[in-house]
């Protein structure tokens, strides 16, 4: 069963994601994706943190090849509209129809900064464009040979403070044909439950995300993140632990799951330790 057929049952969902090299050798690449056949679905970064990277699109082909359904990342950072139509109908070609549309870090804070940025579409044209190509056309109306079929994500983030502008978003989203959501990392489930509560007329589906602390410096630099709300209950278990790794994977299985409880499903990010996703996912059903 596809993602996208996935979504429309009771399923609590899982799925992950994949930094492409930073470089022409798939080799770890391909090693991480092994790990993750536990999941339903996996994201493919679209050069994350505005750095250099394979493009995502390639690197979902080679998912696709392994047996591993792919969620390929737009943004709008990079392209204009007649590459980011291209791209779309590209990705159809090759089979890949899960799509995450996001306007993508400012090169200002990755490693090229001097970059300049496009952003000729923001993130709901971005959907709008998917919607018109799947009526057959093109932004300037041209008609299509071949008319591709998607299954579309966005991006939303449910601690941060601007709530009101967050609850908006997420109907102009929908309202442009999105299928579904993806959300920062969270780490304080009672803050999830009050945000759902504040959208339970909507009945599409959200995977909030959980992330996998790696060390101590790592923690303190997600939490300056904005939407980061890690609690401070969490941050002395890691500080005190022995091992911080292994308290992570605790700490992740313990919030998936809560989740299991109400969630949809959850997006777990692990940042090249993909090989601990299996033993996540395992304890959280103990």
């Amino acid at each position: 069963m596809k993602f996208k057929e996935k979504l429309k049952t009771n399923n609590f969902l899982i799925t992950s994601e994949l930094f492409p090299p930073k470089g022409t050798n798939i080799s770890l690449f391909l090693q991480r994706a092994k790990y993750l056949s536990c999941v339903d679905a996996v994201n493919v970064t679209d050069n994350q943190k505005a750095s250099v990277r394979a493009g995502s699109l390639t690197m979902s082909k080679i998912l696709i090849d392994n047996g591993i359904e792919p969620i390929l990342q737009i943004t709008s950072r990079d392209k204009n509209r007649l590459a980011i139509q291209s791209e779309m109908l590209s990705a159809n070609i090759f089979g890949i129809e899960n799509i995450l549309l996001l306007s993508g870090d400012h090169p200002s804070v990755g490693e090229n900064p001097t970059a300049k940025p496009v952003y000729d579409l923001d993130t709901i044209q971005l959907i709008r464009t998917a919607k018109i190509l799947e009526n057959g056309f093109d932004l300037s109306g041209k008609k299509l040979y071949g008319i591709p079929s998607f299954c579309l994500g966005a991006a939303i983030n449910p601690t941060l403070k601007t709530k009101n502008l967050q609850y908006l978003m997420i109907e102009k989203k929908i309202n442009s044909g999105i299928n579904f959501f993806q959300t920062q990392a969270i780490f304080n489930v009672e803050d999830y439950k009050k945000f759902l509560k504040k959208i339970k007329h909507i009945k599409t589906k959200i995977l909030p995300g959980v992330i996998l602390i790696k060390s101590i410096e790592f923690m303190n630099r997600i939490k300056t993140f904005p939407g980061i709300n890690i609690p401070n209950k969490i941050q002395d278990r890691i500080k005190k632990s022995k091992n911080v790794l292994e308290e992570s994977i605790k700490i992740c299985s313990e919030i998936i799951s809560e989740l299991r409880l109400f969630a949809d499903g959850v997006h777990i990010m692990t940042i090249g330790m993909e090989k601990y996703i299996k033993q996540i996912v395992e304890n959280s059903l103990k």
